[in-house]
This record gives C-alpha cells, sequence and structure tokens, in this order.
C-alpha cells in the first residue's frame, strides 16, 4: 500500500502552521517552514478613528454608529480565507494528497466556508481543538486516530 502524503493544517482566528506526515514512520515535519501570523490586535486597535455619529430616528439625540462587523471577526476571517487559498494553491502543486484539519470551532467554521470543493474532498479528517501552541513531538498523539505516523 503507497503512503500517502498528509498535510495536517492547525489553525486558530490568529495562528496557522501547517504539518506534513508522508507516511508510516516519518512523523511530523513543517509542510512550508513558516508559521503564519494574523493581524490579532484587539477591535478598538484596528480601527482608525472614533465611530462616526448620527442622528436618532424618533428624537432629538445623537449617537455613535456601530460598526456593521467586529474589525477583530473580520481580520479572523480574512486569515482563514488566506489559508484556504493556500491549501488550493499547493493542491493545484500536487504539494500533499489529503488533508486533517485542526481547529477550534469559530476557525472550523471559517475554514470551511472558504475551502473548494476540491479541497474539501480532500480532509480525511476535522479536529475541533486549539493545537497551535502545542509542541509539534507532541502533537502526533492527537492524530494516532486518523493516521499511522
Amino acid at each position: 500500500m503507497k503512503n500517502k502524503i498528509t498535510w495536517i493544517l492547525i489553525a486558530d482566528g490568529a495562528r496557522a502552521r501547517m504539518l506534513v506526515n508522508k507516511g508510516y514512520g516519518s512523523g511530523l515535519e513543517p509542510a512550508l517552514g513558516e508559521e503564519f501570523i494574523a493581524d490579532n490586535r484587539p477591535s478598538g486597535e484596528l480601527t482608525s478613528d472614533r465611530p462616526g455619529r448620527t442622528f436618532d430616528r424618533g428624537g432629538q439625540g445623537r449617537h455613535a454608529m456601530e460598526s456593521p462587523t467586529d474589525p477583530h471577526r473580520h481580520e479572523q476571517q480574512v486569515f482563514a480565507q488566506s489559508l484556504a487559498h493556500l491549501l488550493e494553491e499547493h493542491r493545484l502543486k500536487k504539494s500533499y494528497e489529503q488533508l486533517i484539519i485542526v481547529a477550534p470551532p469559530k476557525t472550523l467554521g471559517d475554514l470551511r466556508a472558504e475551502f473548494t470543493k476540491p479541497v474539501s474532498d480532500m480532509i480525511i479528517n476535522t479536529l475541533n481543538k486549539d493545537l497551535t501552541k502545542v509542541a509539534i513531538h507532541d502533537l502526533p498523539d492527537h492524530f494516532v486516530d486518523f493516521i499511522r505516523m
């Protein structure tokens, strides 16, 4: 039986790393040699100005307008989009044959919304956890049910 190249994306809303397992006995190693870090500042620091002001509909009062989206949340969605584009780019290069996605629920949802169908079809399992701060040598224990390392 041929070993399949498995990429493992470990992400949260602001940090991600891509690992590769090339088959039984090969363990885990960085797939792209870098960690991806998004802008994770609080919403108040991401906006440049105070919100605009508007008149009350039913009276004389004025109040601050609320932003339609939380800037911090928007950055998390943009980060998920960039990771999905990266996976699509490497799928086209045939860098991997199957995927495991590890992320907390909100990030997992953001990623799923951005994956192309071909990338989604390559996912063999997902793990609903935040393992972004776990050392690489401690990670294989989390994947024993999915792949043989």
